[in-house]
């Protein structure tokens, strides 16, 4: 079997187990769409819908008042369409629900790391820590840390946050503080292992592979690495080109492999969701 399909049969396994709970509290990974955006989305359609009920009872329907009508109409099916398409998204993403992608996503990458006992794992972006959490259980003799700036759309998850969900798994070994995926706060090779999931696609202005590099900059020689993200040409540029080149800069079993045909997700699930371009970058310094 090849190493993507041991990742596979691996994430199929994690998936189908329900969370160690060491304390009685089950832990809360949250949803990587944020109910705030449901909300929104939800509101927004009030809105319009109300807007639109207005201008066609009240306005005058020829004239240059026409075109009221018709944009507040569009803006009102359109948000309608968002809110239903994000909350199909939460359903998917649920770590409760029957799909538990997330879970199935999150367990599938940690199963690229492993190092050996008293090593030190680095996760960029750990959100609500689920791949901290997941690479501690796989790596019980090592050290790892999830750093994120808990901001923006995800103010909602925190170090707090994740310290409950570890100590609910029953993990000792993963640690979390604040910490900036543009300019990592540790020296060159300061990690035997480095990871994240579906983090640099949300942060704007910054190519991917600009990311990529701050992250393997931190990165012992020897060292592995298993990034998974939404690698669109748009944010990454050629990534085929990237995993050559690091295979050029002596980089060893670099591959890039398509997460969006199966291995996490199905071609038409990965449409629906805009992931369509999920790829897993692995490899050893």
């Amino acid at each position: 079997m090849t190493d993507s399909g041991k990742s596979a049969a691996a994430a199929e396994t994690a998936a189908a187990k329900s969370p160690q709970d060491g304390t009685g509290k089950k832990p809360n990974y949250k949803n990587w769409l944020p109910r705030r955006m449901i909300a929104a989305a939800l509101a927004a359609a009030v809105l319009f819908w109300a807007l639109l009920a207005l201008s066609l009872k009240f306005l005058p329907t020829a004239g240059a008042w026409l075109a009221l009508p018709v944009v507040l109409g569009v803006a009102a099916f359109a948000s309608t369409a968002a809110t239903l398409w994000f909350y199909a998204l939460y359903r998917m993403f649920s770590y409760d629900g029957k799909r538990q992608l997330a879970r199935r996503i999150v367990e599938g990458t940690a199963a690229y790391i492993k190092i050996p006992a008293g090593g030190r794992i680095l996760d960029v972006g750990c959100g609500s820590g689920a791949l901290t959490i997941a690479c501690a259980k796989g790596n019980p003799a090592s050290d790892v840390l999830g750093v994120d700036l808990w901001s923006g759309v995800y103010a909602s998850f925190s170090k707090q946050i994740c310290e409950e969900n570890a100590a609910a798994e029953g993990v000792s070994n993963a640690a979390f503080q604040s910490g900036d995926a543009l300019k990592l706060d540790f020296p060159d090779e300061s990690f035997d292992a480095v990871t994240s999931n579906y983090v640099y696609h949300n942060i704007p202005k910054v190519s991917g592979q600009t990311m990529l590099e701050e992250t393997l900059r931190v990165l012992k020689k020897g060292g592995v690495f298993a990034i998974h993200d939404i690698m669109a040409h748009g944010k990454y540029g050629d990534m085929e080109a990237f995993a050559a080149k690091l295979r050029d800069e002596g980089y060893e079993k670099v591959e890039l492999i398509d997460t969006a045909k199966g291995m996490f997700l199905g071609a038409r699930e990965a449409r629906f969701m805009g992931a369509g371009a999920s790829k897993l970058l692995i490899g050893r310094k």
